[in-house]
């Protein structure tokens, strides 16, 4: 066993990722870990040596059919057996198996955080240069809120993620999308083009999957992503609080002294920021109930009153986005109308949606104040609230790949219309 010292920002899954674990192996040699609900920096933890995949050489193979076999990187074979030659793969060597990446930018390194979120939209611009990001604006916190777009086209489309604190699944879901897309859109040019030839030197196709022309849609397209609204939510949902937050006493007030924040719906002031949108507020704020901060339901002390929510819709004002939707969790729903407000089209569309993902399209009552319907009612345009995947939030990182899988076919869908 070896020693690590916890550092700012780890958990359980993050450090198990990191020394390729698994959490309830990292458990198991720190049993005390499970009492508590974050770690804490400082506290130190046993690591026992890394459980690698290993193999070895058959009779006749070579390093090529051993990558394809267990559907990795030729690449990334050769690092983790940086010691071998291709000429040194040879029967009975034992081998080390590396995971399978398939290059990919966005991955769960454990619990996807604000700055998984930042070092891969760095990635992303410098593997693809078409694709822009800025900020929208800041947090309560002081933190850049990301926006990512992609094509130049008439046609505008918005989607945005992790509204809500504990929801933060739904962030690298999106964004696998986006790298999907912009994958898509490279196609076989420059440095993709090797990854798409088989063993043989074959081409293997266009890597994006949905059908129809990524190109095309960029052309005709311009699609607009925030992919984390509540930065401070999410970190907080992760990492919980320690008493030298400036909002440490009233954070744990407004979670009723629990010291376990993955309830958290809120952003940082206890502000829940799908009700602050001015769509019948008033009315949702009576419906509610809470007067003051809150993990979840409070609409605050005025529409738009919190940084996050009016970035959101100052931004939606400045590009007078043709279709939006706002991306949560969960229940496999998707809600497409307000007040009867919403064009007659919308009902259409979110049943080709439902048909895309097998979610069902929802008629929605009894709900105000949400970014969806403040759009429709403000623009007359077609929103939509997606709840992907089922469960409690968070919903459980093992869940991940089936839900950017549906997530890819939700925008995919939307732009090929």
């Amino acid at each position: 066993m070896r020693e690590y010292i916890v550092q700012k920002g780890d958990t359980l899954h993050r450090v198990a990722s990191a020394f390729k674990l698994s959490a309830d192996t990292l458990i198991a040699d720190n049993p005390w870990a499970a009492t508590q609900p974050y770690l804490i920096c400082g506290q130190l933890l046993y690591i026992r040596p890394s459980t690698d995949r290993k193999y070895v050489i058959q009779p006749g193979e070579n390093a090529r059919q051993i990558a394809k076999q267990f559907g990795v990187e030729l690449d990334e074979l050769r690092l983790a057996n940086s010691g071998l030659a291709e000429h040194n793969f040879v029967e009975g060597k034992i081998i080390i198996i590396p995971e399978d990446h398939r290059d990919q930018i966005v991955r769960l390194r454990g619990e996807y955080s604000y700055e998984d979120l930042m070092e891969d939209l760095k990635a992303l611009v410098h593997r693809f240069p078409f694709i822009e990001v800025g900020s929208i604006g800041t947090s309560v916190m002081g933190k850049d809120i990301p926006y990512i777009r992609i094509g130049q086209g008439t046609r505008k489309i918005h989607a945005n993620a992790s509204v809500h604190a504990n929801e933060w699944l739904t962030t690298p879901c999106l964004l696998r999308f986006i790298e999907q897309y912009a994958r898509g859109i490279d196609g076989a040019e420059g440095r993709d083009a090797e990854q798409l030839h088989d063993e043989w030197g074959k081409p293997t196709g266009n890597p994006w999957v949905y059908g129809g022309s990524p190109q095309d849609l960029m052309e005709h397209t311009s699609l607009w992503v925030v992919p984390m609204v509540n930065p401070d939510g999410v970190e907080l949902v992760q990492q919980g609080v320690i008493p030298t937050h400036p909002l440490y006493h009233e954070l744990r007030k407004w979670n009723e002294g629990r010291a376990d924040f993955r309830g958290w719906k809120a952003n940082i002031r206890g502000v829940d920021l799908n009700d602050q949108f001015p769509a019948y507020w008033e009315e949702e704020v009576r419906r509610r109930g809470k007067t003051g901060p809150s993990r979840r339901d409070y609409a605050g002390p005025a529409p738009l009153s919190e940084p996050e929510s009016k970035a959101l819709a100052d931004l939606t004002e400045r590009e007078q986005f043709d279709m939006v939707l706002s991306i949560h969790s969960q229940g496999q729903e998707i809600y497409w109308n307000y007040r009867d407000l919403e064009p007659k089209e919308s009902r259409d569309w979110a049943l080709q949606l439902a048909a895309a993902t097998g979610y069902r399209a929802v008629k929605l009552g009894g709900s105000d104040a949400g970014y969806k319907d403040w759009f429709i009612q403000r623009f007359g345009k077609p929103g939509f609230t997606v709840e992907v995947g089922l469960g409690v939030n968070p919903l459980p990182m093992r869940d991940y790949e089936d839900i950017a899988a549906e997530v890819g076919m939700l925008m995919a869908t939307v732009l090929s219309w």
